[in-house]
């Protein structure tokens, strides 16, 4: 993977927003609920300058990447989870998935996003229009990967993401996601909260809390002031009694490489790949879709994996 943009001017500034890339796990109400809050403002921007977004793309795929981070406070070893969108608006779909690390990837189905006017709120519902939200857990322990999937209700990740745990898992739970931009379009703040009840929570404890979080502020404001999240935490929540259990960095992070991109060419058969030697045009390139970084290929690199496909079919024969 190749970083087009790194957040910060300086290696001061780099190492600073490093810090601040957080994600924040906690329960509170005496374990009746457990809850996160990630701070992913260079995350959000360093995905935007990669996948060369817009303003609404940037909303679109930015609240999925802060949905997936807060959802790998609840991952561990080589866990990883994926949300995956498929729907009939004009933003097609959108795929994401992070690991236990906080490594968070993915792209959008279309982009960019069409519109037939200037946008007059950031109300996704029309863009989304019908479709289907999933949630895939691929654990370490697992002999095949768990997915939950329902239709989506709201055109809202934040609240079709809340009904997939009612539904799906049983679980309430409620969601903010936020990314906040300056008048120059720019991303100041991007962050996100979840929050879900436990076994034998209070139905009156729930019913509080949900209404304080429709209260909050947009979470991509709350990280643009905010210097310090769990002082936030422990605040906002102070009648809850919120007691931090762990804090891990995030970022925008793909590992893709020239050699597993290669892999790409080499299962093109012996026809297409003569063809391409033959008639190029080179580079034959090749983008990463989860974070739109170029590969290119001359004409001596296609020969050699055209040389090692015969070779391969040779030996099988």
């Amino acid at each position: 993977m190749e970083k087009k943009k790194r957040y910060g001017e300086t290696l001061k500034e780099r190492l600073l927003a490093s810090t601040r890339d957080k994600l924040y796990s906690f329960v509170m109400a005496q374990g009746m609920l457990r809850g996160a809050v990630v701070n992913g403002s260079r995350m959000v921007n360093e995905m935007r300058w990669n996948h060369e977004l817009g303003i609404l793309e940037t909303l679109v795929l930015g609240h999925s990447y802060l949905a997936a981070a807060l959802l790998s406070a609840n991952l561990k070893g080589n866990d990883r989870l994926s949300i995956g969108v498929n729907c009939s608006g004009p933003i097609k779909g959108l795929s994401v998935e992070v690991n236990a690390f906080g490594e968070v990837r993915g792209y959008l189905k279309q982009v960019p996003i069409p519109i037939e006017k200037p946008l007059d709120s950031f109300n996704l519902s029309p863009f989304y229009g019908a479709g289907f939200l999933s949630v895939t857990k691929y654990l370490e322990d697992a002999k095949h990967p768990f997915e939950g999937k329902i239709a989506m209700e709201h055109g809202s990740l934040a609240k079709d993401l809340a009904l997939y745990y009612l539904q799906s898992e049983q679980i309430p739970t409620t969601f903010s996601l936020g990314v906040f931009f300056d008048t120059e379009g720019e991303v100041k703040g991007a962050g996100g909260l979840f929050i879900q009840a436990m076994p034998g929570a209070d139905p009156d404890v729930l019913e509080q809390l949900e209404t304080m979080v429709l209260e909050l502020p947009s979470m991509g404001k709350v990280v643009n002031h905010v210097e310090n999240l769990p002082d936030w935490i422990q605040n906002t929540f102070k009648d809850f009694h919120p007691k931090l259990l762990d804090r891990r960095g995030i970022e925008f992070m793909c590992h893709c490489n020239p050699l597993q991109i290669r892999s790409i060419l080499a299962m093109l058969d012996v026809d297409e790949l003569t063809d391409i030697v033959k008639n190029g045009p080179f580079p034959v390139e090749i983008r990463c879709h989860n974070c739109n970084t170029n590969y290119p290929f001359g004409r001596e690199e296609v020969q050699r994996v055209l040389t090692e496909r015969i070779e391969r079919s040779e030996v099988m024969q």
